[in-house]
């Protein structure tokens, strides 16, 4: 096969789409002037050559921390040459598809300053993290204690007598730990300590600013202790400097606790603050972003799969003479497309979240903090969901190439090894999975044992407890040839039903549960609130994107809501929740055929599609970077390309040949008694 027929099968491709990429683009960047503005990011950063990714497989950790200093430094003075906005900048650092230090500056340190601190310390500090004039983290895991914010040990003891507080770390397990740019970059922070009051009560965890190193030289400041943790797992994030920091009786000014909600008098008393989670926002906050990061991310993972699937042929021969497209096979598109429908959908949900969350935030500066344990409870589930499903879909995505996903030059393994820590940091996942099996049994006592609420008060993370009163759990009739699972409803409901039946069994065995309840009812929960969402998605599609993609998007919503269901089909069965269907003459019948074949139906529908949808990402090859993810299909070639860059391959001979190859076949040969074949 050709090299020109790969680039053939994609131009075939093409045409054979009938979506209109340029309005998916818009859709899904949430507007045309956003969409612009990525554009212009990308085209000005994939030109300059700071940016340039030809080297960077072949680079040592420390090259990449060097490279990625190099790079924020270049966004900055690119802000300054071209007037960038803060939300270019949004942009920039967006379509920069590694993680850097600063990231942590711009996702941790400065929204929780900005949200939490009071008027003073936003005063004396804000403009200098806004300019970057200090550079911060955030403080908050340590090496004994991680998502168990409660159990912390790092302590802030108030002195009244200078009006400052103490932070100390108490033990080893107390030292602060994984904490992003702090190991080298970071010259402040916001470290997460318990409060302890000249009473000697412990009021908890709360957060104070706190300078790390000195300004003039970069140098870590007395009474703290810092370094980086070293390397981690298959080199994921190599470029960001995770760090450790023990502080040893350093002392900060009263008002550098972000006292906006908590605080202390300068006298010593406590004042509470009007929820007790708000110190929590900044969590949410890098939460709630990480859903539409997540779907970014599966977007990338299944853009390189799908395009290298569609030019990629094996196995049978057709009456062209030619191997069938890999895309074309069940197993394969079975495996590419429901990845691809969760990317449309985490991103559109992740947006509408952040929306959700400026509100709560707005509320909040007003003291109103109504929306708090609802966007805790919401955050945290999907926080776990899409976490755990890009992790999963990448891998898939990196499998379903074959031998070659396995190359570094294939790009899915990095994008793989960048995402795998977000199933711990931020909380870890069947911790917080723990979370909202908490708020969905206190629901559930409220609506259903106690009936201290009301069905019209269930929030959107709960509605799905209304069935349970509603008395509507039972499975609806259905002959075994209804195409009930054409309408999206089907599966919403079928979903919604499976957490209502999980949580209301979670409820009755509440005092020994078994070992993996927690794990399944919150998926349950989490699928349920989900479902709504795109069915409120697939409503709202807008006539503007264009009649044929919307009815190609409502399969692709579609297909996402009928695999959530396959996914969950060990709980929808065990509840007895599927449509009842007609037994066979042979009294058998598999009751999941109807929403497997439809599985099928739509998957077989939406393949001529799928270069469209992939390309209504509007990634270009800069930003994918990957041998197999080309945009002309042109793979083989790029592949032979970028080996011939191989360090390894700069000299015929390798440097260990005289010391230990040619001494090992020297040895070999004389014991076989022959010095040449």
């Amino acid at each position: 096969m050709t090299q020109n027929q790969n680039v053939a099968d994609m131009a075939q491709a093409r045409l054979r789409t009938s979506v209109d990429s340029a309005k998916l683009h818009v859709f899904l960047w949430g507007g045309k002037r956003e969409w612009n503005t990525k554009n212009r990011m990308v085209s000005i950063l994939s030109n300059d050559p700071v940016f340039n990714k030809s080297q960077r497989s072949f680079l040592t950790r420390t090259q990449l921390y060097q490279r990625a200093l190099a790079m924020a430094k270049r966004i900055f003075e690119l802000k300054d040459t071209h007037g960038w906005s803060t939300g270019d900048m949004v942009f920039a650092f967006k379509v920069i598809d590694e993680p850097l230090p600063i990231v942590l500056h711009n996702a941790a340190f400065e929204p929780v300053v900005q949200s939490q601190g009071d008027p003073e310390l936003r005063k004396e500090v804000g403009e200098l993290i806004a300019q970057r004039g200090i550079l911060g983290c955030y403080l908050q895991t340590e090496l004994g204690h991680g998502t168990n914010v409660a159990s912390l040990e790092t302590t802030a003891t108030y002195i009244p007598e200078t009006q400052e507080f103490e932070i100390q770390s108490p033990t080893l397990t107390s030292s602060k730990w994984w904490i992003g740019a702090l190991g080298k970059t970071a010259t402040h922070g916001v470290v997460q300590a318990r409060l302890i009051l000249p009473s000697g009560k412990d009021a908890g965890p709360h957060l104070f600013f706190i300078q790390l190193r000195s300004l003039e030289n970069h140098r870590v400041l007395p009474g703290i202790t810092i370094g980086d943790i070293g390397p981690k797992a298959m080199a994921g994030y190599a470029a960001v400097d995770n760090g450790y920091a023990r502080f040893d009786r350093v002392r900060v000014p009263r008002g550098y606790m972000l006292s906006a909600f908590a605080s202390v008098t300068p006298d010593g008393q406590y004042v509470q603050p009007p929820h007790a989670k708000l110190s929590y926002g900044g969590m949410m906050y890098i939460r709630a972003s990480m859903v539409i990061s997540g779907g970014w991310t599966i977007a990338k993972g299944a853009t390189i799969a799908i395009r290298y699937a569609t030019v990629r042929r094996q196995g049978n021969k057709g009456t062209d003479g030619l191997e069938r497209q890999v895309i074309t096979y069940p197993s394969v598109y079975y495996r590419l497309l429901p990845p691809l429908a969760r990317a449309y959908v985490f991103i559109v949900l992740g947006r509408n979240l952040a929306r959700a969350f400026a509100d709560m935030s707005t509320r909040l500066a007003s003291g109103d903090t109504s929306m708090l344990a609802e966007m805790h409870a919401t955050t945290s589930g999907l926080k776990a969901l899409v976490s755990t499903v890009a992790i999963e879909d990448l891998e898939t995505a990196r499998r379903s190439m074959g031998g070659h996903g396995f190359s570094d030059f294939a790009g899915v393994g990095r994008l793989y090894a960048d995402y795998l820590p977000g199933a711990t940091f931020e909380g870890d996942n069947f911790v917080l999975d723990q979370q909202v099996v908490r708020a969905a049994l206190k629901a559930y006592d409220a609506l259903v044992v106690r009936k201290t609420r009301s069905v019209a008060s269930l929030t959107p993370s709960s509605a799905y407890l209304r069935l349970i009163v509603q008395g509507q759990l039972a499975p609806d009739v259905q002959s075994a040839t209804a195409g009930g699972w054409e309408d999206p409803k089907t599966a919403i409901l079928i979903l919604e039903k499976r957490a209502a039946a999980m949580v209301a069994e979670r409820a009755r065995h509440q005092g020994d549960p078994d070992a993996s309840s927690d794990q399944r009812v919150a998926r349950a929960v989490t699928d349920a609130f989900v479902a709504v969402q795109v069915g409120q998605i697939i409503h709202s599609l807008e006539g503007h994107l264009g009649e044929r993609n919307v009815a190609v998007l409502k399969k692709l919503y579609l297909l996402h809501l009928l695999t959530a269901a396959e996914r969950a089909l060990t709980d929808i069965l065990s509840f007895n929740l599927l449509p009842t269907q007609e037994k066979t003459s042979a009294g058998r019948y598999d009751p999941s055929r109807g929403l497997r074949m439809s599985i099928k139906q739509l998957c077989e529908d939406l393949l001529p599609e799928v270069i469209g949808l992939t390309d209504g990402f509007g990634f270009i090859d800069w930003e994918l970077d990957s041998a197999l993810g080309q945009y002309d299909g042109n793979v083989y070639e790029e592949l032979w390309k970028r080996v011939q860059g191989e360090p390894l391959n700069a000299s015929e001979v390798p440097q260990g040949y005289e010391e230990f190859i040619k001494p090992l076949l020297r040895r070999g040969q004389r014991l076989a008694g022959r010095s040449k074949l």
